[in-house]
């Protein structure tokens, strides 16, 4: 099995980053009134995805903070659910949209969940022999 070397190599983020840009172009035709509420909103809680997803990746040397990372990367796709909802309930995407966006929410937090479970096949150990005092 062949491992990523980027996160962008990552099919999660990969999945984030096209769920971040359907959410801005849909997000484009919401009432002006909602610039600095729902659409700064959903727009920033999609993107967030894969910056945790990215910033995860920066982490691997700790097991514990890619792990935390990943979970924030989670919890912005649960903001995004959210606001994705309050979206439809408010009439401004169709009821086919708000499916497929949160489809596409519930395959990353599978994906996301995955990764978690398998952190420590992700995370490198730090394997080197020097005395920590010649490290800094």
């Amino acid at each position: 099995m062949e491992y990523a070397k980027s996160f962008k190599e990552l099919q999660v983020y990969k999945v984030s980053r096209t769920l971040a840009s359907d959410i801005f172009y849909l997000s484009k035709t919401f009432p002006s009134e909602e610039k600095f509420s729902l659409t700064e909103q959903i727009r920033r809680s999609s993107r967030l995805i894969g910056a945790q997803i990215a910033d995860s990746w920066a982490k691997r040397r700790c097991e514990n903070l890619f792990v935390n990372k990943l979970s924030d990367a989670d919890s912005e796709q649960y903001k995004s659910q959210h606001w994705i909802e309050i979206a439809f309930e408010n009439n401004y995407i169709s009821e086919q949209t708000m499916l497929d966006l949160l489809s596409q929410c519930r395959a990353i937090g599978k994906m996301l969940s995955a990764m978690i479970d398998k952190a420590p096949q992700f995370c490198k150990k730090r394997t080197s022999n020097l005395n920590t005092q010649n490290e800094f």
